[in-house]
C-alpha cells in the first residue's frame, strides 16, 4: 500500500481516512459493488488519479475498509476481566453488533486477510483472553475462529432475514401468516406428529433474535468450558 502522505506532487485536499470513510458509507448504503474509483473520487470531491497516490486500486481501499471495521470489534479503552467466557461473550456481542451495521463486511470475515494494525490488535486482545487456560497457540486459535464462526454464521442469518424483508416488504410474522393455510393441511394430515406439536404446544412463542444469539452463544462456550485441561492433568 502507498505511503499515507506522498513525497511528491501538490499537497493533497483529502486523507487516507476521509477516502476510508467514503468507501464505507456508500457500501453501507449500498453494497460493495458500489465501490469504485471513480464513485469515491465523486464522495470525497476530488480527481479519479488523485486516489491512486494513496492506494494502488479497489483491494487496496477495501483492505483499508475491513481494518477500519475492525477497529470497532474491540472499545479503545478495553480492559480484560479476566473471566474468559465473559470476554469472549462481549466480544462476540460487539462483533455481531458492527457487522450488523456494516453488512458487507460478513462475506470478507472468514476469508483471507491482511495484516493490519486494528487486526492484529484484535488478535492479540482475543489471544489474551483465552491466555492462561492451559491451552496450545493452535487450540487458542480454534477456539477463538469457532466463536468468531458462530457469529458470522448467526449475522448471516440475520441478513438473510433483513434482504428478504426487503424484498418482499413482508416482516417473519406477516410471512409466517401466509403459511398457515399450508400448515393447517400439514396438522389435518397426521403424518408429522413432532410438527403438530411444535405448532400446538411451542410454536406460538417468538424468541427475540437477541435471545437466540445468545443461547447459541453461551451452550458454544458451554461446550468448549467442557474439554479444557483440568487441574492437574
Amino acid at each position: 500500500m502507498r505511503p499515507e502522505q506522498p513525497a511528491r506532487g501538490p499537497r493533497p485536499t483529502f486523507s487516507r481516512a476521509q477516502l476510508t470513510e467514503a468507501a464505507i458509507r456508500v457500501a453501507d448504503a449500498e453494497g460493495l459493488a458500489a465501490i469504485s474509483m471513480r464513485r469515491l473520487a465523486t464522495e470525497i470531491g476530488a480527481g479519479t488519479m488523485s486516489l491512486y497516490r494513496y492506494v494502488s486500486g479497489k483491494d487496496d481501499v477495501i483492505e483499508l475498509m475491513i481494518d477500519a471495521v475492525v477497529a470497532d470489534y474491540l472499545p479503545p479503552d478495553l480492559v480484560l476481566s479476566g473471566d474468559w467466557r465473559a470476554d469472549l461473550r462481549a466480544l462476540a456481542g460487539r462483533v455481531r453488533e458492527v457487522i450488523l451495521r456494516h453488512p458487507w463486511i460478513a462475506p470478507l470475515s472468514g476469508t483471507r486477510q491482511q495484516a493490519s494494525p486494528n487486526r492484529v490488535r484484535m488478535l492479540d486482545t482475543a489471544l489474551r483472553m483465552v491466555d492462561g487456560l492451559g491451552l496450545s497457540f493452535n487450540e487458542m486459535l480454534t477456539v477463538i475462529g469457532t466463536v468468531f464462526a458462530y457469529v458470522n454464521g448467526f449475522v448471516e442469518s440475520e441478513l438473510a432475514e433483513a434482504e428478504a424483508l426487503r424484498r418482499t416488504g413482508l416482516d417473519l410474522m406477516e410471512w409466517m401468516t401466509l403459511q398457515v393455510p399450508y400448515l393447517q393441511s400439514v396438522v389435518a394430515s397426521g403424518r408429522y406428529p413432532m410438527v403438530v406439536r411444535m405448532l400446538t404446544e411451542g410454536g406460538q412463542d417468538y424468541v427475540d433474535v437477541g435471545d437466540r444469539f445468545a443461547y447459541g452463544l453461551d451452550r458454544l462456550l458451554d461446550g468448549i468450558a467442557a474439554r479444557l485441561p483440568q487441574a492437574g492433568d
